[in-house]
């Protein structure tokens, strides 16, 4: 009868996990880009709202999976325009965003920000963008 040594008593089963995790499904991330056109006169009110000292709802984003969520500001000819981009890492995007839709503190927060956007003609608020180019 052999017995382990110590040291593969400590090994093995910290390589076993290891194995099991490295085999474990990942899920894709989703990117989404999306644009809208910002008011100019309220180009202050938004920077301030989405300030780092502004929790907003930064924390219902992590609850329906959106991860790295990015807001960029830029003038073209003398409009502003916002340029979103986020990665999705839940299994039920459509859900996900319908019932983050539906949480008051979204639609408080959404009262805030609409206001301030001009949503691009045809749109009603953002509009996602097609991704044409990706380096992982």
């Amino acid at each position: 009868m052999t017995t382990k040594r110590p040291i593969q008593r400590l090994i093995y089963p910290v390589l076993a996990a290891l194995l099991a995790a490295s085999c474990a499904p990942v899920m894709p991330v989703k990117r989404v880009g999306m644009v809208t056109q910002l008011r100019s006169d309220k180009v202050a009110e938004y920077q301030q709202l989405h300030a780092d000292s502004n929790a907003g709802v930064r924390d219902l984003l992590n609850k329906y999976h959106m991860r790295n969520f990015s807001i960029y500001l830029q003038k073209i000819d003398g409009k502003w325009y916002e340029f979103g981009y986020y990665e999705y890492t839940g299994s039920h995007f459509e859900e996900d965003m319908a019932t983050m839709a539906k949480e008051p503190r979204t639609i408080e927060w959404l009262k805030k920000c609409d206001p301030l956007q001009n949503p691009l003609p045809g749109a009603k608020g953002w509009t996602n963008m097609s991704r044409v180019y990706f380096n992982p």
